[in-house]
């Protein structure tokens, strides 16, 4: 049995026994929580249970390491949306330790993606296009600093109104403990809206 099988055979089984009726909620959160956080298995279950949130309480966004790399990139359109469409008044951006972005090498990504069958010729006409792939392949260091960067680049995007609070959490994906990097209240009295 192939995996897609297997999820829709238990989703017709969920469907049927109406299981769904105990994750009812509107599209606006009830926290009005936004949450950018990384895409890693071990806190999907586990970043809801530490932050004591339910279903309809936050929106969320995942990527890997819960970076926001591009002001004009999806997180951030994400975040913007969460803002100025569904009653979003605050965010929390929040990483965890032992991230698999922690020490990402392009070259070593790409010398997977040339394995899996992606030609070198395909990745030099991206280079040659100025695609900065290096760059957009290579993780961080630093937790912390990648979290108050995050936190930077959202806190300081033109579109972003200063009256939201931008925090910034790393959480460990064993325990659940948060640390906190960034206290968004400290920051909201001291930014004046764009002119």
């Amino acid at each position: 049995m192939s995996l897609l099988t297997e999820v829709l055979d238990h989703n017709k089984a969920f469907v049927d026994a109406g299981e769904y009726v105990q994750f009812f909620s509107d599209k606006y959160p009830n926290r009005g929580l936004a949450i950018l956080s990384c895409m890693d298995a071990r806190i999907i279950e586990l970043l809801n249970q530490a932050l004591g949130l339910k279903n309809g309480d936050a929106k969320m966004i995942k990527n890997a390491g819960a970076l926001v790399t591009h002001p004009w990139g999806s997180v951030m359109r994400s975040l913007l949306v969460a803002v100025f469409e569904l009653r979003c008044k605050e965010i929390m951006v929040v990483a965890h330790y032992d991230c698999g972005m922690r020490g990402l090498n392009s070259k070593h990504v790409l010398e997977k993606a040339e394995e899996a069958g992606i030609s070198t010729q395909c990745i030099d006409t991206l280079r040659h296009a100025a695609i900065d792939l290096d760059g957009w392949l290579t993780g961080f260091d630093n937790v912390e600093q990648s979290v108050r960067h995050s936190v930077d680049m959202i806190r300081n995007h033109p579109l972003m109104p200063k009256s939201i609070p931008i925090h910034g959490l790393v959480i460990h994906p064993t325990t659940g403990k948060l640390n906190l990097v960034v206290d968004g209240y400290s920051n909201v009295a001291d930014n004046l809206p764009c002119a």
